[in-house]
C-alpha cells in the first residue's frame, strides 16, 4: 500500500494529492500513506512502505489521509475515524457501506469537491487525464470541520456532527 495507491487498476500507480488541496487545508501533521519519492509534502511527518505501514503504526496529531482506493480504503477510515482529528481524501461514493458506518456516522464533515482532481504521479507530474470520478473531503473532529469550512476549495460542505 502506498500514497493513494488505486488498487483497482492493474497497474497500481500512485495517485499523489494535488498540491493546492494540502495548501487550502493547511499543516498536517501525518501522513499515514506517504510516498517518500513524491516532491509534494503533504505532512511533517510521512510513513511509507516499504519501511513503514501506517496502519500499523501509531498515528498522532492532524493527520492527512489519501488512503488506498478500492478495498482498503475502508481500513483506513476506520483508524482516522478512531483517531478522530484529520482530513481524508476519496472518491464520494457515497453507495459504498463504509461511507455510511465511517462517513455518515463518525464524520465531522464532508466537502463534496466540484469537478473531478487530477492526481500527480509519484515524481509530482500531474496525470494527463482527471480521477474519472467525484472526490470529497472528509473531516473528523471540530478542527477540521472548521478547516473545510474555511479552506475555499469548490464544493459543497455537509456537516454531520
Amino acid at each position: 500500500m502506498t500514497h493513494a495507491l488505486n488498487t483497482m487498476t492493474k497497474r497500481h500507480q500512485e495517485y499523489i494529492t494535488p498540491p493546492h488541496i494540502i495548501e487550502a487545508l493547511g499543516r498536517f501533521d501525518l501522513d499515514p500513506c506517504g510516498c517518500s519519492t513524491s516532491p509534494i509534502a503533504t505532512a511533517s511527518k510521512e510513513y511509507c512502505l516499504p519501511d513503514h505501514n501506517g496502519l500499523t503504526m501509531p498515528w498522532y496529531g492532524r493527520v492527512w489521509l489519501n488512503p488506498p482506493y478500492g478495498r482498503e480504503t475502508g481500513r483506513w477510515l476506520g483508524k482516522l475515524a478512531e483517531h478522530n482529528q484529520g482530513t481524508a481524501l476519496i472518491f464520494a461514493r457515497t453507495d459504498v457501506d463504509f461511507f455510511h458506518r465511517l462517513i455518515f456516522k463518525k464524520a465531522s464533515g464532508v466537502l463534496f469537491l466540484k469537478g473531478r482532481l487530477t492526481f500527480h504521479d509519484h515524481e509530482g507530474k500531474l496525470y494527463k487525464h482527471n480521477s474519472g470520478a467525484p472526490s470529497c473531503l472528509v473531516s473528523y473532529g471540530l478542527n477540521d470541520l472548521i478547516c473545510l469550512r474555511e479552506c475555499g476549495l469548490e464544493g459543497s460542505i455537509m456537516e454531520l456532527k
